[in-house]
């Protein structure tokens, strides 16, 4: 009989596991009898740490986020106009690391407060630039918006980097809508280089704040 010791079970190890898996079997192959057989154990065991699998979505979501800011470099002396370039592509890259990664953040309601300290601090960033607090929000929440937008869009092409779904061919969209040409030769501006697209959209809503608002 082994003697190795396993980790606890927690919510984090859940999460952590779920995550993994989601990478594997996609939101829809996601279930918590999928994560128990991955953790060797059964399924109610799990219920004890998630009343259903939105609880878990949500943990998982929360999950996300940490690593997220984890992995963006911020400076106190950021801009807001460089505070919101780097938060929303940070946010992106975050979400592109999982398969279905913007349908499981998306509408998910986060666990404990960590997400506050770092609103905290940008909404202090954005007032003290001269934004009105509703304004700093708005502004906010329109990248926000449009980064959650941008990547379901961009997942439904491309589930993982390196991944395309089929009938998603430029080429052969082309052909298939030749008496529409615009539309057609607009096929390289929505389904191709969307590193590019993001940041360009991205761009287009800082100026657009800019504009709004005239903080600097």
């Amino acid at each position: 009989m082994s003697t190795e010791r396993r980790a606890p079970l927690d919510r984090k190890r859940v999460a952590d596991t779920a995550l993994k898996l989601l990478n594997e079997v996609g939101l829809d192959g996601l279930s918590l009898r999928t994560i128990a057989r991955e953790l060797d154990v059964k399924a109610p065991a799990l219920y004890w740490h998630f009343k259903d699998k939105q609880a878990l979505l949500d943990e998982m979501a929360t999950e996300m986020y940490r690593r997220m800011v984890a992995g963006t470099a911020l400076d106190p002396d950021d801009t807001w106009q460089e505070r919101m370039t780097k938060t929303y592509r940070g946010l992106r890259d975050a979400l592109l690391g999982y398969r279905d990664g913007a349908k499981v953040y998306s509408g998910a309601r986060f666990t404990g407060t960590d997400h506050a300290r770092e609103m905290e601090e940008n909404l202090r960033l954005f007032t003290a630039a001269g934004f009105a607090l509703a304004d700093a929000v708005r502004a906010n929440q329109t990248a926000y918006s449009y980064t959650i937008g941008f990547v379901t869009e961009e997942q439904g092409v491309r589930p993982l980097p390196g991944e395309r779904r089929e009938g998603y061919e430029v080429e052969e969209r082309a052909r298939r809508l030749a008496e529409f040409p615009l539309s057609a030769a607009a096929g390289t501006e929505i389904f191709e280089d969307y590193d590019q697209h993001f940041e360009q959209g991205l761009a287009l809503i800082v100026a657009g704040v800019e504009a709004r608002y005239g903080s600097t």
